[in-house]
């Protein structure tokens, strides 16, 4: 199974790169990739749950997905805060702030991350996937609510860098 860091990197590589479809299979995961007009998009297809059902009716979906790029804009990070990295989402999914309804949260403002610290989990097809810090530091504000829908590369977190 491959790490969300290696997913992440697959993703930067092809965006950087010429190529407009990519896939990948290896045991137990299937990554395809493809660029339309500037835009990556992933699936990852779980071998053993085939059966794809949507979550929520067609209708919904358009206005959920518009929600968190009004946040983007209406949150924009200040000219005094250049210094601070930005957690973003590998993904498209729902963000989780705990690993499940009745447990703590992984981190909350003032929080001392390392790059390794997961902060948080993006649901994405059933799958709950692991988000880490990718640095040390100190977490400053949590950007997005729990249970929000978030898109690919949108910020989640800012970390006052060591």
């Amino acid at each position: 199974m491959m790490k969300i860091q290696e997913v992440r990197e697959l993703i930067k590589l092809i965006d950087q790169s010429s190529i407009n479809e990519f896939k990948l299979e290896g045991e137990g995961y299937s990554i395809k990739m493809k660029k339309n007009s500037d835009v990556t998009v992933v699936e990852a297809p779980i071998a053993q749950n085939p059966v794809m059902q949507p979550v929520a009716p067609a209708p919904a979906a358009p206005q959920v997905k518009n929600e968190p790029v009004q946040e983007i804009v209406e949150q924009p990070v200040k000219k005094q805060d250049e210094n601070l990295h930005k957690i973003v989402s590998p993904m498209v999914g729902t963000f989780y702030q705990s690993p499940s309804p009745d447990a703590d949260v992984y981190v909350k403002v003032g929080s001392t991350v390392q790059s390794n610290t997961v902060v948080c989990i993006v649901e994405a097809m059933k799958l709950f996937n692991e988000i880490e810090a990718e640095v040390d530091g100190e977490i400053v504000e949590i950007l997005v609510k729990d249970g929000q829908l978030v898109e690919y590369g949108q910020p989640l977190f800012l970390v006052k860098t060591k």
